[in-house]
């Protein structure tokens, strides 16, 4: 009886093991994840809006329909990016991930307080290189700091009525996302 108890405690043990590595190693190891499903379909460092969320079919899972969506494929190689996205009617949001799917920074219209949000989008070492200026803020200019060289970007506005989706994406087709060609004069 002793025996049997201790196969099932190793049984159970092991498959315990087994469930954390595979939950723990799938995120690495997946080869459809949101930045390799955008590829196709998006440019880098260009905001491309996604298509509504249909039960059949969407481009992304468990994409809420009364959003609508749109995403910048960045690659902070040739520079820092400048991202601009005017606020919407109801609620904009606008989300960071890095290549492996990992958040670490969002903002939304309410947090900003203007009617655009506007920040600047780089790596340590390139915000380690900024000039200073003492008569710019932090408080005047956001600067987000990348974890990696590339990622996403989503943008997100809300339609509270079918009938305002139009006024939504509009809202999101006038953002914009792009290599800064002069060089940025703050230094937060």
């Amino acid at each position: 009886m002793i025996r049997f108890l201790l196969t099932i405690l190793a049984g159970v043990l092991l498959g315990g093991v087994v469930h954390l590595v595979s939950v723990l190693a799938l995120p690495r190891i997946a080869t459809q994840d949101a930045y390799s499903r955008l590829t196709p379909i998006t440019k880098s460092n260009t905001v491309a809006a996604l298509p509504l969320a249909e039960p059949s079919q969407s481009p992304m899972p468990f994409m809420d329909p009364a959003f609508a969506i749109a995403v910048c494929r960045y690659d902070l190689a040739g520079g820092p990016i400048k991202l601009t996205v005017p606020v919407s009617q109801a609620y904009t949001s606008v989300s960071f991930y890095t290549r492996n799917d990992i958040a670490y920074y969002a903002i939304n219209d309410r947090s900003a307080g203007r009617r655009v949000i506007e920040l600047d989008l780089m790596t340590e070492a390139q915000h380690a290189a900024l000039p200073e200026d003492e008569e710019v803020t932090a408080a005047d200019r956001l600067i987000v700091d990348s974890p990696t060289l590339t990622g996403l970007i989503v943008l997100k506005a809300l339609a509270p009525e079918p009938g305002l989706m139009a006024q939504a994406q509009a809202s999101l087709a006038a953002a914009t996302c792009k290599v800064q060609t002069d060089a940025p004069v703050a230094k937060r």
